[in-house]
């Protein structure tokens, strides 16, 4: 179970905090989604929930353990917004060992097993797939590490409603397995499949309902 408790970011540079008492919790293989509009602070949480922005004040604790920025590098595992523009591996299995030098072929499978690619040659090169093959791929990227909760920033950005439906049922199995907490402005997709949903709006965490949410979302 992840808890936080009060969390806080306000950088020295800005005349307001960008996030203000956040409060959330999200249980193991379940899957939380934040609603908020660019500028809401929406990337900013991931990055601290990361543990690559350090926050101002407030708790984040794993189970029963009080957490800082290098344990959540390793509790956690950050996808962001596309991804595949930051691909640096010549071949599948280069863009997998990135990083990991040593991962067993063990490992390298399972991950891609559970996104979806394992039927893909390791040596095809990552710009040749598909968008959501490129997405996907990103999250095995992450699941190569074995982290506690997988971190999400609008996963479905870019993508034609095809691949995007794909990607929402990808994501539906991954919460068998993994706690996801995703971030998105455009959630109509994903509300159905969450556990749990938050609104964010200039830094205020707010607990919504997700049938009222798509609600609203469908008559916008």
């Amino acid at each position: 179970m992840l808890y936080i408790r009060n969390l806080t970011y306000h950088p020295t540079a800005s005349q307001k905090p960008i996030l203000k008492s956040v409060n959330l919790e999200i249980a193991p293989k379940q899957m939380g989604l934040v609603i908020g509009p660019s500028g809401s602070g929406k990337t900013t949480l991931l990055e601290i929930l990361a543990g690559l922005a350090e926050r101002t004040s407030g708790d984040i604790y794993w189970r029963e353990q009080e957490l800082n920025a290098l344990y959540l590098q390793q509790l956690s595992g950050l996808v962001f917004q596309f991804p595949e523009r930051h691909f640096c591996g010549g071949t599948i299995l280069e863009e997998l060992r990135l990083g990991h030098p040593d991962v067993s072929s063990d490992r390298i499978q399972e991950a891609l097993n559970e996104v979806g690619l394992s039927q893909l040659p390791l040596n095809t090169s990552p710009n040749s797939l598909s968008g959501g093959q490129q997405r996907r791929l990103a999250f095995a990227v992450q699941l190569i590490r074995q982290p506690h909760l997988l971190l999400l920033d609008e996963p479905t950005a870019g993508l034609d409603w095809s691949m995007r439906r794909q990607l929402v049922n990808l994501l539906a199995k991954l919460k068998t397995h993994w706690s996801l907490l995703i971030v998105s402005h455009d959630a109509n997709d994903l509300v159905d499949i969450a556990d749990q949903c938050w609104t964010l709006s200039h830094g205020d965490l707010v607990p919504a309902n997700g049938e009222t949410l798509k609600a609203q979302i469908e008559r916008a």
